[in-house]
């Protein structure tokens, strides 16, 4: 198929290059430039605007960061909107609101087009290894149609229901998620506190019923002090924007969640959102160890 393909960033650039070695023909668009270069042994073309790549392709991937992010890319003379010819697909795979998911579907529709929200669970090391858990809400009819694409990139592709539905699904994805990483940095913090070896306390846990990926993943860090980002604190902190936010609209409560996200909140007050969300636990420590 023809394909197009825009945010070539850790998530992006490995899944552009999945694309291409499945044999679809890729075209990419890139605000900078300077991102196109990991691509320069790939066959695939450039466009000049998102409007221009959109006209040209069938189908058209957007994996950027946040809801004002993909406004950008799809509104405007020279957005994706303008350009989409009718019977084209639109899937986002970027972390946005429900809301705008439906907004943009809505706009699609009107096009003669279709929109997918479309987001994914699975970190750079999914992406890498295309093994990506991928949550779509839009037209099922339009999933089956794009699914080969999918498969490309994922193993675990989930119709979770009608647009927005995905982001709702990772919103609560992330809601378990890093709800776990604070419950990890608080047992560790604890232990270290009550004199005990981290180490060895995550390590007695990783056996037993607490164990879980995040318990592995995340205990190490903490445990080593690598605060590297695997994932930026601050993509997190957003997301929990768009969950709480959510939620206040509704009327639901969340009461764990809203003290996860004072903890973000705190987190992003000592300059560490470039961190990795292992930092949670630094915020533990700023309290002290009694």
């Amino acid at each position: 198929m023809k394909v197009g393909f825009i945010g070539l960033g850790v998530m992006g650039l490995p899944m552009a290059r999945h694309l291409v070695a499945a044999g679809h023909e890729l075209q990419v668009w890139a605000r900078r430039r300077e991102s196109l270069a990991p691509l320069a042994d790939l066959p695939l073309q450039v466009a000049e605007t998102p409007r221009a790549l959109a006209a040209s392709v069938e189908v058209v991937f957007t994996m950027v960061t946040a809801d004002a992010d993909v406004a950008e890319l799809v509104r405007g003379a020279e957005g994706l909107l303008a350009g989409i010819r009718p019977g084209g697909v639109h899937v986002d795979m970027s972390t946005i609101s429900p809301g705008s998911a439906r907004l943009l579907a809505a706009s699609y529709r009107e096009r003669g087009a279709d929109f997918l929200d479309a987001p994914v669970s699975g970190g750079a090391q999914g992406a890498e290894a295309a093994t990506l858990a991928i949550m779509v809400g839009g037209a099922a009819a339009t999933l089956e149609q794009v699914r080969p694409l999918l498969g490309c990139l994922g193993q675990r592709i989930v119709h979770v229901g009608e647009s927005g539905a995905g982001q709702v699904a990772k919103a609560c994805n992330q809601m378990i998620m890093v709800s776990a990483i604070e419950a990890v940095a608080e047992a560790l913090h604890l232990a270290a506190a009550a004199g005990a070896d981290p180490a060895r306390v995550s390590q007695a846990l990783a056996g037993g019923s607490a164990g879980s990926r995040v318990l592995d993943v995340m205990g190490v860090r903490m445990v080593q002090r690598d605060f590297a980002a695997g994932i930026e604190a601050r993509l997190h902190h957003k997301d929990f924007g768009i969950l709480l936010r959510e939620a206040f609209q509704l009327g639901v409560p969340l009461p764990l969640a809203a003290q996860v996200g004072q903890q973000l909140n705190a987190l992003m007050g000592q300059g560490w959102g470039r961190e990795d969300t292992a930092s949670l636990l630094r915020v533990l420590e700023l309290g002290g160890t009694g």
